[in-house]
């Protein structure tokens, strides 16, 4: 996709964000939307070599929406500054719906790249049949916390996001006391995109993927996600 041209889009969508700006200039959204599609897919279709269990994700719905839902957040701008996407197996991309691991990523109005893979933020319902499964599966989680592709790339799973204590219900002497800790179960990174070349995106995009690949897969087998 034209990365200079979507940097651009956003950039301006920051600066005038209210529907008047965006309707006159939706004509450019639609064709920036059409890119973002036409990459979805083909990442989809290149994921399904090292992780068949995403050839049911259709690909417009792996996108999220530019409009925010202002329902629960009144006197919030309109419209995100970002162009998203969540690639899982169920098809679903958000966790309150029972999305489950995800291949995620955004480009931001600043022409940052967030790649991403796991669960953010899992529902409670979600977050504690994984935590059992760190218990109940010691050595699996173990294996994915020293996946050398995953250090490598992302250092490891996000840990701003986690409690002071063991959650209640978990014994002193739980395997992985840390990992239980956490909110989410997550890997990421942020890299500029301004100087990329567009034809250089989906290539980079997939290897990352296929570093989150062991995580992702990882989660899976903790269990339905809904």
């Amino acid at each position: 996709m034209h990365l200079r041209d979507l940097i651009q889009f956003l950039g301006e969508l920051e600066e005038n964000n209210n529907r008047a700006w965006f309707v006159m200039n939706k004509p450019r959204y639609d064709i920036l939307r059409t890119e973002l599609l036409e990459l979805v897919t083909e990442l989809i279709r290149e994921i399904i070599r090292f992780d068949p269990a995403v050839a049911q994700c259709n690909p417009k719905k792996a996108l999220f929406r530019v409009n925010r839902d202002l329902r629960f957040s009144r006197g919030r701008p309109p419209y995100k500054t970002t162009f998203s996407a969540a690639i899982t197996a169920s098809g679903l991309k958000k966790p309150s719906q029972g999305g489950g691991p995800a291949y995620y990523f955004h480009i931001d109005a600043y022409g940052k790249l967030l790649i991403a893979g796991g669960e953010y933020r899992p529902p409670p319902d979600r977050l504690r049949p994984v935590r059992n499964h760190v218990v109940n599966d010691p050595a699996g989680f173990g294996k994915v916390l020293k996946d050398k592709g995953l250090n490598d790339v992302f250092g490891g799973l996000q840990q701003e996001d986690r409690l002071l204590r063991l959650p209640k219900g978990f014994d002193a002497n739980a395997p992985h006391q840390e990992a239980l800790k956490l909110k989410s179960f997550v890997a990421w990174r942020e890299i500029s995109v301004r100087k990329l070349q567009p034809s250089a995106l989906p290539s980079l995009l997939l290897e990352d993927f296929r570093k989150a690949a062991p995580l992702v897969k990882w989660l899976r087998t903790a269990g339905p996600t809904a």
